[in-house]
């Protein structure tokens, strides 16, 4: 006669469905520390709730402006103050972006989002964008940004040409967050996400792994994401990847069963949430992603490169989804019951 284990209420209650209901650390933490069958289990239950667990959301990324950014974000090649082999150039123009995003379409991808390295748009830089919004749209794709910080009047502006999610990354917990950048505050990426919501864009938000951190830190990071109200439509989770040059080369790779830990208290959480496999997949086996899918991730960047580094091809891609029996995402990706 089979058992099943008994999880500790503690490690498993979400705090009650009240406005000021909040994951406090110590629970989400808990639910890193459940044996891991355990937390695939759970986050399995919650995922088949809210989505078709054998569905898969394709995006693909576009780098509109590379390199020169005036940030020091630890992980980034794009920093001006690091020696990496990004070299800086100009912002690409709309017909370019177009065409790039046309045929992201013809891949299977439904969102196309488009990054900037910048600290904030410069208002030179606004109906350009604006305008890369506007006929990536009509091309019948959902549409993203992420361009740094913005101001209220900014993020009105890329509601107003329509778009339809707007990302600016956490990247880590308030506490760990000043071991990875100096020249941007918490804050700052806090406010961003209030202006976008107050815009009425739909926030895309989450966070790299990875970063030397620890496991409170990573928990805290989920916290900080799943407390926000309502917690982001689309969650990225990545995995650092390293590059020479940038202060966080050389760091201890995270174990990769502590990576689909993080996946699964994601989805476990932010039960509404698109939960994407974003940079590192390059350097993940087919078993590994497939424990990420199990663990509730339904969405990938799709193609064969991301802002400066290579992500897998399209063709390994659909072979995974096919032995795997994925489908891949007719429409938009939707928002869950939360």
């Amino acid at each position: 006669m089979s058992t099943v284990a008994t999880i500790p209420l503690s490690a498993l209650k979400k705090p009650a469905a009240r406005p000021d209901a909040r994951w406090r650390v110590d629970d989400v933490e808990a639910l890193f520390a459940l044996p891991l069958m355990d937390l695939l289990h759970r986050a399995q239950q919650v995922h088949r709730e809210h989505f078709d667990p054998n569905e898969i959301q394709l995006s693909t990324l576009l780098s509109i402006k590379t390199g020169g950014c005036a940030e020091d974000c630890g992980y980034c090649p794009q920093s001006a103050h690091f020696d990496t082999d990004v070299k800086a150039g100009r912002l690409m123009p709309v017909t370019e972006v177009v065409e790039a995003a046309q045929a992201a379409k013809d891949q299977g991808a439904t969102r196309f989002c488009m990054g900037a390295a910048w600290r904030s748009p410069k208002p030179r830089d606004m109906e350009a964008v604006t305008e890369m919004v506007r006929q990536v749209k009509a091309l019948g794709l959902e549409t993203c940004m992420t361009l740094g910080m913005l101001d209220a009047e900014q993020a009105d502006a890329l509601k107003d040409a329509g778009l339809d999610y707007y990302n600016h990354n956490l990247d880590t917990s308030p506490e760990y967050y000043g071991r990875i950048i100096s020249t941007r505050t918490y804050q700052d990426r806090l406010d961003t996400l209030g202006h976008v919501r107050d815009a009425g864009i739909n926030v895309c938000s989450g966070g790299i792994v990875g970063m030397g951190e620890g496991r409170t830190h990573r928990a805290g990071l989920i916290a900080q994401l799943a407390n926000l109200d309502p917690h982001p439509e689309s969650v990225p989770i990545n995995n650092l990847v390293q590059v020479e040059g940038t202060p966080l080369a050389g760091t201890e790779p995270l174990d990769p069963f502590e990576f689909v830990r993080t996946i699964a208290v994601a989805r476990i959480t932010m039960p509404g949430a698109m939960v994407r496999l974003s940079a590192g997949r390059e350097q993940m086996d087919d078993a590994l992603q497939a424990l990420c899918f199990m663990a509730g991730a339904n969405s990938i960047f799709y193609g064969d490169r991301l802002l400066t580094t290579s992500n897998p091809q399209a063709t390994r891609d659909r072979a995974l989804f096919d032995r795997l029996g994925l489908r891949v995402a007719r429409e938009g990706a939707r928002e869950g019951a939360r």
